[in-house]
């Protein structure tokens, strides 16, 4: 086993130490995406909102004045300062607080899903542009074989130990492959700006060595209780549930009596008999408001906030079985790539054995050329088998944390 993880690494043995890194890619996606920034100022927005909710049991203090003359009191003016203080709200404030803070959650929990979308399609980005990358190289290295092979048919043609037969099946064999760059090289300039698109930079060499994230499930039970406890698009839709909850309160509310303490205070001038006479206003009191009859508003208020949260409530078991369902479906499909990439490793060292033993026994005039021509094709594919399925443990990996919610910043720290 030890030799298949050695071929199966011989892809990446050009590559130089300095090659980005998953989590470098990561970072800098991070600190520059604007969609990501965009989010992160509509939460921003959305938590003061709690304040705005505060404030209905808060102090309100205004100010105003008035002048006015007519011809039998001459002229008048007046400056008026009052202020309004929420005794009793029957329950206004509190719900509206409740509720808000719950939205505020609930957009914490969805902001934390659009960070991990945006994450998920970095490492899709990498894994694609990683995979473009060994393409180009499997195909040149694949050329660069050719063409010694070429060269050694046609020496051997000159000494008649090989026919013109054998220099044209490696000679188009070589065209083939060459055509396969290019395709690579296409391939490998659409992954390149689907890359920047994400990431935020152009790439470099990209490092196929990435370490599996320390929080992925161990099982798939595992990965099943950690998406019911962390998938954000379901704690985000929980809290949906406790603020829609908290607003059939605030609908109730509106049938309660709301009581406020109210003063005034202000100095004033009345203008009489070509004088100018000071006076000072002053006055407190309590403001009761009771509801008595709201013409059915107030009852259609609560029986649509009732209405609404039992809609929310059957969304939370909706989002519940579709975080159970996504975490199912990635760890499968994790659990697939994973054993694929060990068959693919161990037919990539099996495909690289054979082609140096049809190599060495074709010199001894024990094989023929479509020998090699089938090894060298054999090996070509184990080699686009193994960069594959590296990929796709990449983005299954991604998906099985997305889904448990543990797809952040830190994930592949």
């Amino acid at each position: 086993m030890n030799r298949a993880w050695i071929a199966a690494l011989a892809l990446c043995a050009a590559t130089p130490a300095s090659a980005e890194t998953l989590r470098e890619a990561i970072a800098a996606a991070y600190a520059t995406n604007p969609q990501l920034a965009a989010a992160q100022a509509r939460q921003a927005a959305l938590a003061e909102t709690p304040e705005q909710a505060r404030s209905l049991a808060r102090p309100v203090v205004s100010a105003g004045g008035n002048a006015g003359y007519d011809r039998l009191n001459g002229g008048s003016g007046a400056a008026v300062a009052s202020v309004a203080l929420p005794i009793w709200t029957g329950g206004r404030a509190a719900a509206a607080i409740r509720a808000a803070n719950r939205d505020v959650a609930a957009g914490a929990a969805g902001l934390r899903d659009a960070e991990a979308a945006i994450l998920e399609s970095v490492v899709t980005a990498y894994a694609a542009l990683l995979y473009n990358q060994q393409a180009v190289e499997v195909a040149r290295v694949g050329i660069e074989r050719l063409d010694r092979q070429v060269a050694e048919a046609r020496s051997r043609y000159g000494l008649g130990q090989a026919t013109r037969t054998d220099v044209a099946q490696l000679e188009a064999q070589r065209a083939s492959v060459v055509a396969n760059l290019a395709d690579a090289e296409g391939a490998l300039a659409q992954a390149a700006a689907a890359y920047r698109a994400a990431v935020g930079q152009d790439a470099g060499t990209l490092s196929a060595e990435v370490v599996p994230p320390a929080t992925l499930p161990a099982t798939r039970d595992a990965a099943r209780d950690a998406a019911q406890a962390g998938n954000p698009l379901l704690l985000r839709q929980r809290q949906v549930v406790a603020a829609s909850a908290a607003r059939i309160d605030q609908a109730r509310a509106e049938r309660a009596p709301a009581i406020d303490a109210t003063g005034s205070v202000g100095p004033g001038g009345l203008y009489r008999d070509d004088r100018l006479r000071g006076v000072t206003a002053a006055s407190a009191g309590l403001s009761l408001r009771i509801p008595l009859l709201t013409g059915g508003l107030v009852p259609a208020r609560v029986r649509q906030a009732e209405a609404l949260n039992r809609a929310e409530r059957f969304d939370a078991d909706a989002a519940e079985r579709e975080a159970i369902r996504a975490s199912d479906a990635a760890w499968a499909t994790l659990i697939a790539a994973q054993g694929r990439l060990r068959a693919n490793v161990e037919g990539l060292a099996a495909a690289d054995v054979a082609l140096n033993g049809v190599r060495a026994e074709y010199g001894f005039g024990l094989r023929s050329t479509i020998d090699i021509l089938v090894a060298d094709q054999s090996l070509r594919a184990a080699q686009l088998a193994v960069a594959a399925a590296r990929a796709d443990v990449l983005v299954a990996q991604a998906a099985l944390l997305r889904a448990t919610g543990r797809l952040d910043a830190a994930a592949y720290g």
